[in-house]
């Protein structure tokens, strides 16, 4: 969330930088108001609570003196200031609980070299690799769900049976295919991130930290007898892996990565998108996280959106790169940008990865800090993610990109190790 100290020095400054998203300040003038009046309710509680100190040493000193009853009227004041003093600490706890809220809602600021825009139509193509729309054979221009009904490895009827709608089952080759994508974002990103498998099931503060809560609630699942959520991204549960703790500046930046299935409700999705593996409910992802110093947080952006793309490289998939504009930033994001594969089925570009750099806005609502080399106290990390690689739309432009004349899908070299030693899926 942001640093109300920031709203409350240089509050212009914080609206013109959120009216860049689009967003209605208005709320940044009652997060102002807000924490203005609980100042002053907290100036007015600790005076108060001072007085009752003093009054209470008096009463003390009163008693040895045998003066009882000037006592007992100072007591009778001191019990009356400490009612007040109650009342006002009550309605100060109120507004800062209504305080936080509304800061939770609030996004981020975009960063100042983020591209202005209203939505996603206005994200400019920074680059463009490996396309040629002439390149491709009408046998490449069949889309993935009449390529994995026919070979039979893509069974969403039954999930549909199983599930419900938006559901999505590989079989035989597909599933293979979908394993293989995971090893590989994996294994190419060993060298330098740990790996983690955390678990899938997190607590609402754990949800709330990276932001999505509480705002987007209807878009995520809930299992609400536990208190307990299903992961929309490991992102979530990586980002609480430091919650409520201090790092040193030495063990910075610190990189992780996890598989997860991800769980998404989409709410009003339904009808967009969802034939084949394009949108689901459910799907498996590789993310690649980081805490950073502030200082490094830029260029480790650029290193992760290098690795993201590389994995695209390796699968020799043309893929295109685009910088999100402040009108469609996420509600955490800082500064954000998408890796979009090409589909010569579905003849679309589809988002395959996001690598976003959130500064502390996250760190903040996790209250995850780290302490200097150099200095005292402590300070607020960064954080930043990428998806290392989201299974369904590589899966599904892999299966266009890579049919051949006869119906088969051949296997990217990349994959081959993971493939049992199978050469192309029929």
């Amino acid at each position: 969330m942001l640093d109300i100290r920031r709203i409350r020095n240089d509050l212009d400054a914080v609206k013109a930088a959120l009216a860049r998203r689009g967003e209605d300040t208005s709320e940044l003038d009652r997060a102002f108001e807000l924490e203005a009046r609980q100042r002053r309710l907290v100036l007015e509680r600790d005076q108060l609570r001072n007085r009752v100190r003093t009054l209470s040493k008096q009463v003390g000193g009163l008693h040895r003196e045998g003066k009882g009853e000037e006592a007992a009227a100072v007591q009778d004041d001191s019990r009356r200031l400490g009612a007040e003093e109650a009342r006002l600490a009550e309605e100060a706890g109120t507004l800062g609980a209504e305080l936080r809220d509304l800061l939770l809602r609030i996004p981020n600021l975009p960063h100042p070299d983020a591209p202005d825009g209203e939505d996603d139509t206005d994200n400019p193509v920074i680059k463009v690799v490996g396309f040629d729309p002439d390149g491709y054979g009408a046998h490449q221009r069949v889309p993935h769900w009449e390529v994995g009904e026919e070979l039979g490895i893509l069974d969403n009827a039954r999930a549909v049976k199983i599930s419900g709608s938006m559901f999505t089952m590989p079989r035989k080759g597909g599933a293979t295919l979908a394993r293989a994508l995971c090893q590989l974002a994996l294994d190419r990103n060993a060298d330098a991130f740990e790996e983690v498998r955390p678990p899938s099931l997190v607590l609402t503060e754990t949800l709330a930290a990276t932001g999505q809560l509480p705002k987007f609630a209807d878009d995520a699942y809930a299992v609400e007898r536990d208190d307990l959520w299903c992961v929309p991204t490991a992102e979530v549960p990586l980002t609480s892996l430091a919650r409520d703790e201090v790092v040193d500046e030495v063990d910075l930046p610190m990189r992780l990565m996890a598989y997860t299935p991800c769980y998404r409700r989409e709410a009003g999705s339904a009808g967009r998108d969802t034939r084949g593996m394009l949108r689901a409910h459910e799907f498996d992802k590789v993310e690649i996280f980081a805490y950073a110093a502030p200082s490094s947080a830029p260029k480790l952006l650029e290193e992760m959106l290098g690795r993201a793309e590389a994995t695209i490289v390796e699968l020799d998939l043309a893929y295109r790169v685009v910088e999100i504009c402040t009108g469609d930033l996420g509600q955490s994001h800082h500064r954000s940008f998408d890796v979009e594969v090409y589909a010569p089925g579905c003849d679309q570009w589809l988002e395959v990865s996001s690598v976003s750099w959130f500064a502390d806005y996250q760190a903040r609502r996790a209250n995850i800090r780290y302490r200097p080399t150099a200095g005292k106290g402590t300070e607020l990390v960064h954080t930043l993610n990428g998806s290392a690689l989201a299974v369904p739309r590589v899966w599904a432009a892999i299966v266009e990109a890579y049919r051949q004349p006869d119906g088969s899908v051949r296997v990217p070299l990349a994959l081959l190790p993971y493939f049992r030693g199978a050469t192309e899926i029929r």
